[in-house]
């Protein structure tokens, strides 16, 4: 069932063979799985040699890896040129991360359970924290990350994706644009960052673990980030005010990626003959990566004659109620391009939206962000805690009874 065509995409010969191989019917996909300088060529050659051409007979699509871009100006250029060629539906810009089941059900939790819907705002909702820690280092891509840095690969994209999932308003159906057209209404409405709201860090050797400048293909004076933490902003009538705070890194104390979205504290008259400073916060935390589930902090009285209040937690395990199957993202999102549901993929506006918020920061005025250290396998560099903490507020522990035993799991 399987043919090849060997060519070198970069001259014409090799996309009239494909012509000729394929024909005129039936249904292509072409995966652009390359690096992103050739996605512009490729397209064109692509259009001009016909293989875009749709019919009754078959369609066809692209599926583009990221990086869409490396920011503003290039995204739109690179929109522009390649919808010469191909019409929007279809192309299919992939993230992986949007093909994992917990992900998707950022969409289930909010809206399909009254309890929380209603207390997705402003008037309930003190800030969120979004987190994707790594507790590798850059392995064999240094040469990447000299060129992106994790700012560009992480942030623009991912975060801002996970972003959009938490903040977006009720769309009147699953369909893939009224899913779309809400996520690209909260990109459309970040207040564009500055760049006193970013935190870029670089980790330095520890007693077990070399360096980023000590990785592979990379320079011995680099100054390329591995860790970014931003304050993010929605204005728009739900979320003004309520900052978002954005985290993510290698050679981190864990591995964790989850969203954690605190509630506003509650009036302290009631209390106030106990030890308020007790209480702890009502946190619902969704756990996207090692372990799925949810977990939410409240606090309950303890037992005994007198109102002394203690914090208790409320967890769920998708491996306890589901038949869980591994998946990485990619099975779900070429299943859906091989459909036409187009729910999980970025649309040309919304990439642009999401470069276009960040522009200040990766092309700011005068010098370039300081990149700050940080010991591999700590949290991170102690200028990200200032962000917080100039707030009044403080990221959540990376290390905890969920996080030990998840990587007690990993590791067996």
């Amino acid at each position: 069932r399987l043919q090849y065509v060997a060519g070198e995409f970069e001259t014409d010969d090799v996309f009239n063979k494909l012509k000729q191989t394929l024909g005129d019917s039936g249904n292509v996909i072409f995966y652009l799985a390359v690096s992103s300088r050739f996605f512009k060529p490729i397209v064109e050659r692509l259009g001009r040699a016909g293989l875009m051409k749709e019919s009754d007979q078959g369609f066809r699509r692209v599926v583009i890896e990221k990086p869409f871009g490396h920011d503003y100006a290039s995204a739109k250029d690179l929109n522009e040129s390649i919808l010469k060629f191909a019409g929007e539906n279809q192309i299919y810009r992939i993230d992986h991360f949007l093909g994992k089941d917990t992900v998707q059900s950022i969409l289930a939790v909010r809206f399909a359970n009254a309890l929380f819907e209603p207390i997705f705002r402003r008037e309930y909702i003190d800030h969120v924290q979004i987190t994707a820690a790594e507790t590798i280092g850059v392995e064999a891509r240094g040469g990447f990350y000299e060129q992106t840095g994790a700012f560009r690969d992480m942030v623009p994209n991912h975060l801002f994706q996970l972003l959009g999932m938490v903040a977006m308003e009720p769309p009147n159906s699953f369909d893939a644009e009224a899913v779309r057209d809400k996520k690209a209404e909260i990109f459309d409405a970040i207040q564009p960052l500055k760049p006193n709201d970013v935190v870029l860090g670089q980790y330095e050797k520890s007693a077990t673990m070399a360096g980023y400048r000590e990785e592979a293909d990379v320079a011995p004076d680099s100054q390329v980030e591995t860790y970014a933490a931003a304050r993010v902003f929605v204005e728009n009538w739900r979320w003004a005010g309520v900052p978002f705070y954005l985290r993510t890194g290698k050679r981190m104390t864990a591995r964790r990626t989850e969203i954690s979205v605190q509630l506003k504290a509650v009036p302290f008259l009631l209390f106030r003959d106990t030890p308020v400073d007790t209480l702890v916060p009502n946190v619902l935390t969704l756990r996207i990566d090692p372990e799925h589930g949810t977990t939410f902090d409240f606090n309950v009285k303890v037992p005994g004659p007198v109102m002394q209040v203690g914090a208790v937690k409320s967890s769920f395990k998708y491996g306890d109620f589901f038949d869980e199957k591994p998946n990485v993202g990619y099975e779900t999102l070429l299943y859906d391009c091989m459909l036409g549901d187009e729910t999980l993929f970025q649309r040309a506006d919304s990439i642009e939206t999401s470069w276009k918020a960040v522009d200040r920061v990766l092309h700011p005025e005068g010098r370039p962000l300081p990149v700050h250290g940080y010991t591999a396998g700590s949290a991170g560099p102690k200028e990200a805690d200032e962000l917080l903490k100039a707030d009044g507020r403080a990221w959540r522990p990376l290390v905890d009874e969920h996080t030990q035993k998840a990587d007690h799991d990993d590791k067996n």
